[in-house]
């Protein structure tokens, strides 16, 4: 895997963007964005199964939240491999970083989980799963934020 790394961090694309302080800072706006679109989403969707805002049908926050959500996550994973490009050897051996990469692992998993069983268990959930399944969608991407953010904090 360590070859590989390597070879990331020394291709034509990785070197452009180590290169030009454009490149690289037009990657991490589109990165943040991208962060903020999905945070900015899901969220609220959290917050409703949590309890809050019940006079809101959920199906219609799910209807709207759920394509900005993945939209979000799509466009922060893109330019977050352009920026894990720059540094990867180093990126890939950081604690923090692997760390902040099982979270995004879960949270995503757990939200294509509950898609997928949308029609099977969402509708008829009860609150108590439903507030389960927001917090553990919470914890999962403040926690990837975080942890996001330290990687530049902490040494390796």
């Amino acid at each position: 895997m360590e070859d590989l790394f390597a070879d990331v961090a020394s291709s034509d694309l990785a070197t452009a963007f180590r290169r030009s302080r454009w490149l690289y800072a037009a990657a991490n706006t589109v990165h943040i964005a991208g962060i903020a679109l999905l945070i900015g989403a899901i969220f609220p969707l959290d917050l409703r199964f949590m309890g809050l805002w019940k006079s809101i049908p959920r199906d219609a926050l799910v209807r709207v939240l759920v394509p900005v959500a993945a939209g979000g996550l799509a466009v922060a994973v893109a330019a977050g491999l352009l920026l894990f490009s720059v540094r990867a050897p180093e990126y890939a051996g950081h604690p923090v970083f692997q760390v902040k990469l099982i979270l995004i692992t879960l949270g995503a998993a757990s939200a294509v989980a509950i898609h997928l069983a949308h029609g099977l268990w969402l509708h008829g959930a009860d609150d108590a799963r439903l507030a389960k399944v927001g917090a553990l969608s919470m914890t999962c991407w403040l926690g990837a934020l975080v942890t996001g953010r330290l990687i530049a904090f902490v040494d390796a």
